[in-house]
């Protein structure tokens, strides 16, 4: 029985292998176009003629380039623009006359005192006045009777001297008087009618803007309490801190912008000072700048944000325009071959005015398209969804 199975089993796998490779022949033999083909580069984009007159291309190269440093500051008086005022007598204050944000002029009274120390002094230059006129009546009488060897010289040097002390006492006591505020015109009025006055005006010594009161009516103050302060504030500062290691990049009679929130305004400005030192607590350098202020429109302790340029340096960079940005990424369409363009990504720095510097990707010379990115890449996907 197994001899007759035998020879029918071959002839079955014989006819097997002859079918198979017929089969196998014949699929060689079918044309290339009906096999897969590879897929085409998303990434790369042919312009058609619609786009050659809007595409503008450029190199990758280097331009000089300054870093804009940005810092916190406020606004703040004028320190040359402020006067702390207060008494040149220790008195009760009686009346208040200047009230906040009240504009006052040199010689304008701010307040009045009630001093019995001014009373004293002016009692103590009475005195000495009164003394000095009976010394030099002494010496003229002395002299009349020197003349007619009356007296010897010896009293009559006595006299003079009296008389010299006297006038020094005099000028002690009015030196006395001025410094506790009483004028010229006061003093001599004093000296004609000899009216003893304890009342002493507290005045302004600058001409501006009431901007604080530190004194309430009936209180006793000292020369060396501030009642007033007056600013003028048609000028105003503007500081800021810099960190230390970017303080190289500023110099003086620079000029920067400063943004005021709350105003909504950019003004430009001028660096008139740097700090010589180093705050050690923040590590940071004092700048400042002056603004005009005539309009009033800035007020001391506005907060501030100032914009410093640093120096210019050679970096490597592209129009702002040739950027394209896709999925927080940043790209730049490179000229590979005639009106053939690939999206390629690239590192770039912060916006500098309209260029942005390229820190990888690709390399200087590069030729890019940099104007007309946008439909390029309008172009590239329109046809990724074909």
């Amino acid at each position: 029985m197994k001899r007759i199975q035998f020879p029918v089993l071959s002839a079955a796998l014989v006819g097997a292998s002859l079918l198979l490779g017929a089969c196998s022949d014949g699929d060689a033999d079918k044309p290339a176009a009906s096999q897969a083909q590879a897929p085409a580069d998303p990434n790369l984009v042919t312009a058609g003629d619609n786009l050659g007159n809007i595409i503008k291309m450029g190199k990758v190269s280097k331009v000089e380039l300054s870093d804009t440093l940005r810092v916190a500051g406020q606004v703040d008086f004028d320190e040359q623009r402020v006067t702390r005022i207060g008494a040149t007598v220790t008195g009760r204050v009686t009346e208040l006359v200047a009230t906040l944000g009240q504009p006052v002029k040199v010689g304008d009274t701010l307040a009045v005192l009630n001093s019995t120390e001014l009373g004293a002094a002016q009692l103590s230059y009475m005195k000495a006045r009164a003394q000095a006129q009976l010394n030099q009546r002494n010496v003229e009488r002395a002299q009349q009777l020197f003349a007619a060897d009356v007296i010897g010289s010896a009293e009559l040097q006595r006299r003079e001297s009296e008389l010299a002390i006297s006038l020094a006492e005099q000028r002690a006591a009015a030196d006395q008087l001025r410094v506790l505020g009483v004028s010229s015109k006061s003093l001599e009025k004093l000296s004609e009618k000899g009216t003893i006055n304890s009342v002493s005006p507290v005045v302004a010594t600058m001409g501006g803007t009431v901007v604080e009161r530190l004194v309430a009516q009936g209180q006793v103050v000292q020369p060396s309490e501030v009642m007033f302060t007056v600013a003028d504030l048609s000028r105003v500062w503007v500081e800021a801190e810099v960190p230390e290691q970017q303080a190289a990049a500023v110099r003086p009679g620079q000029n920067i912008q400063v943004e005021i929130p709350a105003l909504g305004q950019q003004l430009t400005a001028k660096l008139i000072f740097i700090a010589d030192t180093v705050n050690p607590a923040t590590r940071t350098v004092m700048v400042r700048s002056e603004l005009d202020n005539s309009d009033r429109s800035l007020k001391p302790a506005m907060l501030a944000t100032v914009m410093i340029e640093g120096r210019p340096t050679a970096r490597l960079a592209v129009p702002a325009t040739a950027i394209v940005r896709e999925n927080n990424k940043d790209y730049l369409f490179v000229e590979v071959g005639p009106q053939q363009y690939r999206l390629t990504e690239v590192a770039l720095g912060a916006a500098i005015g309209d260029m942005r510097p390229v820190l990888g990707g690709v390399a200087e010379g590069t030729p890019v398209v940099v104007e007309g990115a946008f439909h390029l890449n309008n172009e590239r996907k329109r046809k990724e969804l074909e």
